[in-house]
């Protein structure tokens, strides 16, 4: 059965990748995942200094899913492209680097240097982490976010994905916005905004207070955003959240998307997406 998927300019051998910031550098998953075997693989955001991330504690499970705090803690871009991308671009699959960046023009030297390196499928820009200062106002306005998709797309000539917030009244202008920027697919959708709490010490779990939920407790939400943005915009989707079994694959293609991400799943159960390819054809 033919399960290759095409995302405007981007060509996925299959539908399956794996979500940025839930599956390392891939070299962590080596025991566990067939990497040729994907539609490919989204790593750790990068951004173009290295960061320390936010303080911890910066996890914590919650119903039905789980707050992060991460806060994009990373090496910095030089380091990536020396040493963990030539790794990446030999697995066999697609490789779609996720970058952020608080300026247009940094976003713009990240994404001309990716362009050039063998290997790179396309990159997909984080406009939309809730948990640093800065990144989430390009996701959260239209005209923003439409200025970051140009500048890339002045630089460079490989596939551009636009990952998107669902912090927002409508994620529907944003998509908008960033389709007529030249975007060649979206991401939807990133965490919800959230916030754990210890009553009996009477305070925050997280290190940082507010942290990004995902997991299956907003498969609803982002399944719901999905379907707003496809009867809305003509832009291909890339489905992400609370994604565990072929079902939830499937809930997400019937809605609008073409292709999907596996996120939190990853953590407990690192050898789904494979599965997921496998049960593609019976499906």
């Amino acid at each position: 059965m033919e399960l290759g998927v095409r995302l405007n300019r981007l060509q996925l051998q299959n539908p399956i990748l794996v979500a940025s910031g839930t599956f390392g550098y891939a070299r962590e998953m080596t025991a566990f995942v067939d990497f040729a075997q994907l539609g490919g693989i989204i790593p750790k955001t990068v951004t173009p200094q290295p960061r320390p991330g936010n303080p911890p504690p910066r996890t914590v499970e919650t119903a039905s899913g789980m707050l992060n705090s991460i806060g994009l803690d990373n090496d910095g871009f030089d380091q990536f492209v020396a040493e963990k991308l030539p790794y990446l671009t030999g697995l066999g699959t697609a490789i779609i680097v996720n970058i952020a960046a608080k300026t247009n023009d940094d976003f713009r030297r990240m994404a001309g240097v990716l362009a050039k390196c063998p290997g790179v499928a396309a990159i997909e820009l984080n406009i939309s982490c809730p948990n640093v200062s800065g990144g989430v106002d390009f996701g959260t306005n239209p005209k923003l976010a439409a200025e970051v998709v140009a500048a890339v797309r002045e630089t460079c000539e490989i596939p551009v994905i636009a990952k998107l917030t669902p912090n927002v009244t409508s994620v529907v202008p944003i998509a908008q916005a960033v389709a007529d920027a030249g975007a060649d697919a979206v991401s939807l959708i990133n965490t919800f905004q959230g916030m754990a709490v210890d009553w009996k010490r009477r305070r925050p779990v997280l290190g940082n207070v507010l942290g990004g939920l995902s997991g299956p407790a907003i498969k609803p939400l982002a399944l719901r955003i999905v379907w707003q943005v496809s009867k809305a915009v003509n832009i291909p989707i890339i489905g992400v959240g609370g994604i565990q079994s072929i079902d939830d694959v499937m809930e997400f293609f019937l809605v609008g998307a073409t292709a999907i991400q596996v996120g939190t799943a990853n953590f407990y159960n690192p050898s789904l997406a494979n599965q997921l390819v496998d049960e593609l054809p019976a499906a």
